[in-house]
């Protein structure tokens, strides 16, 4: 999808950047990201943090009926 219409870059490159570790403003000045109308930057910065190294990912774990009984159990 493309996220910046006016330099037409879509979010699978913004998130590679973001992966590869490339700074915000780097992506700014290499692709010109938010640099024009300026209507992306929300979305293309809320991108970037999401796929940015380093940030906190939550583990979720599916329970069985017979798991959750057990820790209720414990908790009461």
């Amino acid at each position: 999808m493309i996220v910046c219409v006016c330099h037409r870059v879509s979010d699978k490159t913004i998130a590679q950047c973001a992966r590869s570790g490339m700074a915000f403003d780097d992506i700014q000045l290499e692709l010109g990201v938010a640099t024009q109308c300026g209507q992306c930057e929300c979305s293309a910065r809320a991108l970037h943090a999401e796929c940015t190294p380093g940030n906190a990912v939550a583990h979720l774990q599916l329970h069985t009926a017979e798991q959750a009984r057990l820790a209720a159990a414990q908790a009461a």
